[in-house]
């Protein structure tokens, strides 16, 4: 590795220059920095060719490259290169070709050009045919200029981070051939482009275009109909954005159409014939995840073969589409939750031979798999997924005869009998996906023969013996899903030294015993741990605290598992029962750090290890027979989500760092041993008496029974206020008494007439009372006679 040296800015008679694919670093001022050698002032005055991509440089773009002026190619993609791009880059006057991709430019585009009338033409980079800044980080919105580019012919602007409506200058894109803005923020709608414009020499629209690619953006409203005016267009994808309405009439004049993908918006409407009657050279129809309904007759050949249909979602049953018949050069064909109610008929199973990826999931498919050798007829295929459905029968032996099979997904259908031995003979397969029938007998020992498989899942169904020792082979293995079966025995100690890659371990509601192996501690990568409803004794393993996946904050994304392209298909899914609640996950299923051991017959101390996983959001240990307390290291577990410790014997105080738990949102210590008031502060207030109940020492809100110190407290209080008051009242009395007797005393003792008249005062009312005595007696007296 090496920068360039300056001196090259002395090659004065250079025209062309070529450095690209090295290892060359540094920033691109070093090159001709202080160079004033040549008769004219500018570096490199008759430099007309320069490629520097796919380097390491660095830096900023250097405001000399607007100084060289016979510039006609100028390559700097695949570096990485920072910084606004200059304004001095509008100087090109010859320039044909600018590659600025692949690098960490950002800024907006305004900066390009702004104020540079520089050349003959009063338009910037008159000449230019191709630009290329696609997978930098620009922002803002594109700016009007662009549609001054009249000899633009290829536009790259994606991958970047752009934003606003789409400008309706570009209308004046006379003879551009390729538009990307795909991998953007774009919003708007799609009309805005060409309101109004007659500006070529054609009068139709953008008449040169061939490929255009809005996806990955917020654009909005319907399609336009000037959509089915670009004759030449050959390449069309509006998908993942949020269009709405029907698909235009005119789109099916498109005769030159090549691909035409919609996927993923929001758009509607039936589909018929006409659509499609002018698209004889159609190859890709991807038009999944929207709501279009097909209306077709039964009897209807399309004017094209296919090599990639992708329907998904869309209305075609209740039958299945007869059409497909004449679709010889099938590779990718998706009808998943296309409302398919009937039976997959004989004839389509020898479709086309080239077929590599058939998904026809959740639809309400009937009927058997066929036991011909369905190999011979499509030796190419790499990805099966029947599932969610109604197929019956048994799994023939004939699956066994694709060899060139990546996944096979025969899950939720109602399929009995037992696993293919044959099945090993898919020696490519990397998903196996047999769960929700009612399959029997015991795990063929073949599996083993598949040594490239990453992910297992053969719960609810019938299954039943050991764990065959052969699967120790696939050492492959992220995913191993065996729950909801008869499986029985010991889980066997290799599972903890064959499987060192395993992400989800499944076991659940089967007939496991023993002891919980040790050697568990060794998947060092796992994420889901799910042991519950067996009957597994003994103590907890205190080595689980080396599950060093579980100890991390943040975790890998379960997509990541399958870097095979066909594999990438399979979504990876997982049944979680957590907070009272059966959830499934599948897209988030990387946030999913769980460990659920209940309903076992586990016993021994609370193990204060699991409070060192800090990526744990599910942890249940309920229905046991765990013993000791709770420890307050648990308030560790940050990313706690559900925690499920009931039905144990579990004793002493609630501890009170747990109100230090914020994300907890589910809590269940019922029926235990606990005492003590419940620490209900913090996180802890959250949660209803129904988390504390069956614990008959525990007391304090948000439980109806008081805490007796709580008691005892207000009977102190209420002791010290009334003493309190008590005290003040006889107080109050005693002043009162001195204050009526000793007043009067002084003030009569200072004055002999106004004792006098005093007393006189009171001898009347004296009496006056008496005499009022004796009347009411004699009044009463006289009555009684």
């Amino acid at each position: 590795m090496s920068s360039i040296p300056s001196s090259i800015g002395n090659f004065c008679s250079l025209q062309y220059l070529d450095l690209s694919y090295n290892n060359l670093n540094g920033s691109l001022p070093e090159i001709i920095y202080g160079t004033e050698t040549c008769n004219s002032k500018s570096p490199l005055p008759n430099l007309t060719k320069l490629y520097l991509e796919h380097n390491q440089l660095m830096g900023k773009l250097p405001n000399w490259l607007g100084e060289l002026k016979h510039l006609e190619k100028l390559y700097l993609s695949h570096n990485q290169l920072q910084g606004s791009i200059p304004s001095s880059i509008g100087n090109f006057c010859n320039l044909q070709y600018l590659y600025l991709s692949y690098n960490n430019l950002n800024g907006s585009l305004l900066e390009i050009v702004n104020g540079t009338e520089t050349c003959d033409s009063k338009s910037p980079l008159p000449n230019l045919r191709e630009l290329h800044l696609e997978h930098n980080q620009l922002m803002g919105k594109l700016p009007n200029w662009l549609g001054e580019l009249k000899l633009l012919e290829e536009l790259h602007l994606s991958d970047n981070q752009l934003q606003g409506s789409i400008p309706s200058s570009i209308r004046n894109f006379c003879n551009l051939q390729y538009l990307d803005l795909s991998n953007n923020n774009l919003n708007g709608s799609l009309p805005e482009i060409v309101d109004g414009t007659e500006t070529c020499n054609s009068k139709s629209l953008l008449p040169n275009l061939r490929e255009l690619y809005l996806y990955n953006n917020q654009l909005m409203g319907k399609l336009p109909n000037w959509l089915g005016e670009l004759k030449n267009l050959h390449w069309l994808d509006l998908s993942h954005n949020q269009l709405q309405g029907s698909i235009p009439n005119l789109i099916g004049n498109l005769s030159n159409l090549y691909s035409l993908n919609l996927r993923n918006n929001r758009l509607s409407g039936t589909l018929t014939e006409q659509y499609f009657w002018k698209l004889s050279n159609l190859d890709d129809l991807d038009i999944d995840s929207n709501s279009f309904h097909l209306d077709v007759s039964s009897n209807w050949t399309p004017p094209f073969q296919l090599s990639i249909l992708s329907m998904g979602s869309c209305h075609i049953g209740p039958t299945f589409p007869s059409w497909l018949q004449s679709q010889e050069d099938l590779q990718y064909l998706d009808l998943s939750n296309a409302s398919i109610s009937s039976s997959i008929p004989n004839w389509f199973w020898n479709i086309s031979s080239n077929l590599e990826y058939l998904i026809l999931s959740h639809n309400q498919l009937q009927g058997q798999l066929p036991n011909s050798n369905i190999g011979k007829f499509l030796p190419n295929l790499s990805f099966l997924s029947l599932s969610g459905n109604g197929i019956t029968g048994t799994i023939p032996d004939s699956v066994g005869h694709l060899t060139s099979l990546a996944v096979i997904d025969f899950s939720s259908n109602n399929l009995i009998g037992s696993i293919p031995s044959t099945i090993n003979n898919c020696s490519s397969l990397i998903v196996l996906d047999l769960g929700n029938n009612n399959l029997s007998g015991m795990i063929p020992k073949s599996l083993d023969q598949l040594q490239l498989l990453k992910s297992l899942h053969l719960n609810h169904n019938k299954l039943s013996g050991e764990l065959p020792s052969s699967l120790q082979n696939l050492t492959g293995l992220d995913v191993l899903d065996l729950s909801y079966n008869n499986l029985s025995s010991q889980i066997p100690p290799w599972i903890g030294t064959a499987f060192l890659n395993l992400v989800i371990l499944n076991l659940r509601s089967n007939m496991f015993s023993g002891r919980l192996p040790s050697l568990l501690s060794n998947l060092s990568s796992l994420h889901v741990l799910d042991l519950a409803q067996n009957n597994m004794m003994g103590e907890i393993p205190v080595t689980l605290v080396e599950l060093k996946a579980m100890a991390q904050d943040h975790n890998m994304s379960i997509s990541s598992l399958y870097d095979n392209r066909s594999s990438s298909q399979y979504e990876e899914k997982l049944i979680v029962i957590t907070k009272g609640l059966i959830l499934e996950y599948k897209r988030t299923l990387s946030l999913v750090v769980s460990i659920d051991l209940s309903d076992n017959n586990l016993s021994g101390e609370f193990p204060e290890g699991i409070t060192k996983l800090f990526g744990l959001v599910f942890l249940n240990l309920s229905m046991n027979h765990i013993i000791g307390r709770i420890p307050e290291s648990i308030s560790k577990l940050r990313q706690l989500s559900s925690l499920d410790l009931s039905s144990n014997k579990l004793f002493g105080s609630i501890p009170s760092s747990m109100s230090l738990l914020s994300s907890l949102g589910y809590l269940n210590l019922s029926n235990n041993n606990f005492s003590d008031k419940i620490p209900f502060i913090g996180q802890m207030s959250t949660f209803t008496e129904s988390a504390f109940t069956g614990n008959p020492n525990l007391c304090g809100a948000p439980l109806v029974i008081k805490c007796q110190d709580e008691g005892t407290d207000k009977s102190v209080e209420d002791k010290i206020d009334s003493g309190f008051v008590d005290q003040w009242f006889y107080l109050s009395i005693g002043l009162g008494f001195a204050v009526g007797i000793l007043v009067p005393y002084f003030v009569l003792a200072m004055r002999r007439s106004w004792c006098d008249a005093y007393f006189d005062f009171v001898d009347k009312i004296v009496k006056w009372l008496l005499f009022r005595k004796r009347v009411t007696y004699a009044r009463n007296h006289a009555q009684r006679k």
